[in-house]
Order: structure tokens, then sequence, then C-alpha cells
């Protein structure tokens, strides 16, 4: 098991402004979720999100937008906020997470100082239209393979706990090691009222079960993340996603959810003897 463990950060640069209908997305519009909606975050406080969380260790930090895809104002966005972040916070590793994308466009981040694109598959090809019907899974798998080509690195996994079967499981880790991303975030589903999937949920053994068969199947992933969902799944016992075969968590608060403080999860790391990693590199 590594030693060294990879803080990663969410920016939430647009949020709660997308017209798809993801059943498990609060920042769908047709579901009109209580949270906090706007266009464009102010750069100000962009910077100010980002010096925190450096200050913290976390070493990623992603801009997301809520919304189908880049459109070219979106992309003028994300390349200014990019521009801004390599030069004023250089250390940090900036990864964007903006839906479905071109070749062409993920290039234009990469020039911009991105280095890395988030984009999850979510769940198995043939599951996938249970949860969303205005794109089709098959636009997430071609936009994976375009970040790939871009030169970019690729960021890609899933949601667990959305009652799909354990095939469906098996089915999107295959299809991820087939597009061989360099870091893996799982997350665990996490209802709000508004959603109409409401599944059981997963017990914490499930849970870890999971990021173990993860971690087996996609052995080539540089780093297994636990992502959303992960205090209210595994509570008390969140310390087990490392024995598990997780080294890496995401510091601070999620797209529309709050996250544990962010000083609970250091000294948690602190007591299970871990480093926090300061370099893509190290292991």
């Amino acid at each position: 098991m590594s030693t060294k463990i990879f803080l990663c950060s969410i920016c939430n640069i647009n949020s709660g402004t997308c017209n798809e209908d993801c059943k498990f997305c609060s920042q769908s519009v047709k579901y009109k979720a209580d949270i906090e909606r706007y266009r464009q975050k102010p750069m100000d406080q962009i910077l100010e999100e980002a010096r925190r969380l450096e200050g913290l260790g976390a070493l990623g930090f992603c801009l997301v937008t809520a919304q189908k895809g880049l459109d070219d104002k979106t992309l003028e966005f994300v390349c200014n906020v990019a521009r801004t972040l390599k030069h004023e916070v250089p250390r940090l590793r900036l990864i964007a997470c903006n839906g479905t994308a071109s070749l062409e466009q993920l290039q234009e981040l990469k020039r911009a100082g991105v280095s890395a694109y988030n984009h999850n598959l979510e769940t198995s090809r043939a599951f996938y239209p249970e949860v969303c019907t205005t794109h089709p899974w098959e636009e997430r798998y071609e936009t994976c393979e375009n970040v790939n080509r871009s030169g970019l690195k690729l960021i890609s996994g899933g949601i667990f706990g959305m009652g799909e079967t354990q095939d469906d499981r098996l089915s999107m880790l295959h299809s991820l090691k087939e597009l061989n991303p360099v870091s893996v975030p799982l997350n665990f589903y996490h209802h709000n009222p508004a959603l109409p999937l409401n599944p059981s949920p997963l017990s914490v053994d499930e849970a870890l079960e999971l990021i173990t068969l993860s971690r087996n199947i996609l052995d080539q992933a540089d780093r297994i993340m636990i992502a959303g969902g992960r205090e209210i799944t595994f509570k008390e016992r969140q310390h087990e996603i490392f024995k598990a075969g997780a080294n890496s968590i995401v510091i601070g608060n999620y797209l529309t959810t709050a996250g544990r403080e962010a000083h609970t999860d250091l000294r948690m790391l602190q007591e299970l003897g871990f480093e926090i990693a300061l370099s893509p590199d190290d292991k």
C-alpha cells in the first residue's frame, strides 16, 4: 500500500445550469434541487479557493462546469481561469471537467495550462439509459478517447449505488481499463430529495469491496480516488478506504454538497501514518 496520499479538490465554477436529465445529478435544472446556481464564479473567489486548498495540501484543482459539454463561451471562460491560476498558484495541477469535448477544444485547454481532463463514464453502457436519456454513454466514452489523443491526462471513473447490478459495475470498470485513465474517481451515490433516483444505499462493506475490485481491475491506474459520497457511505470507517486500495481523496467540498472538515481528513491521514503527495510522480 502506498504511503503517500494524493489530495484533489473541486471548484464548481458554473453551478446548476445543466439541461440534461441525469437522474443522479442535482445540477440538472429539470429536478429543481435546492442548490446554489450561477453562470460564472468570480475570478477572485476561484483564486481564494485555489490558494486555500493548496495550503491544505491539494495537488489537483478541478474546474467544473455544469452543462452537457463545452461551447465557445465556456471554453473561453475555463481557459481564462486556467491561465490566471497557472500564474497565481503555479504548484496546483489544473484539471478541467466540462462535459463532452472535441479534440480541438481539449487541445485549447492544454495550451491554457490545464494538465488533465475529468470525464466520468458514470456506469455501464447497458445501465446508462436508466439514469440518463438526453445523451448516450457512447459520447462519454468518445470524449475520454479524445482526451487521450489530446495529450492531456485522462481522469475517469463512475458512481456506485445507483441501482446497477454487479455485472454493470464490472462492465464499467472494464470499459475504464480500455481507456487507461491515470486517476479513477469512485463516487458513491448521495441522494438528494429532488432527484428521482432513490435506490437502497450500499453498506460500508459493499463499498469497500468495490474499491478493492476497482483497484484490482484498474491495476495500471496511478490513483484510485474516493470522491463524492465518501462521508455518508463510509461514516466512521473512512480510514478503511486506504487498506481497500484507495490512494487519493477529494478534500474540501464537492459540487453541491459539503465534504468533511479538511483538517479532520488531514488528521486522519497523519494518524494512519500517510504522507501527502507533493507531485504527480510521487509513489
